[in-house]
């Protein structure tokens, strides 16, 4: 029966171990200057003149700022309501 518990301990210890270290996708969030946000999964070096800021995933906009979501898949920016893809 000792076995037994050892070996369960021993298995939950390896789970709960894998489970802290698991790391999850790093993700960014890039906005443009017209207020449009979108999930990008590598930091890409956007050009300057698309006028894309990089933020980090857990970054939130200040109540008085009016941005907008608008994932899509991909690699691009969004430009005048169209996305753009490079």
């Amino acid at each position: 029966m000792k076995t037994i518990t050892k070996l369960a301990a021993a298995a939950l210890l390896s789970a709960a171990t894998l489970a802290v270290t698991a790391t999850s996708a790093s993700a960014y969030i890039a906005c443009n200057r017209e207020g449009v946000c979108w999930h990008v999964h590598d930091r890409y070096a956007y050009r300057a003149e698309y006028g894309v800021v990089i933020h980090p995933d857990n970054w939130r906009w200040r109540a008085r700022d009016h941005y907008v979501f608008r994932d899509h898949e991909g690699r691009g920016y969004w430009r005048n309501g169209i996305w753009i893809t490079f």
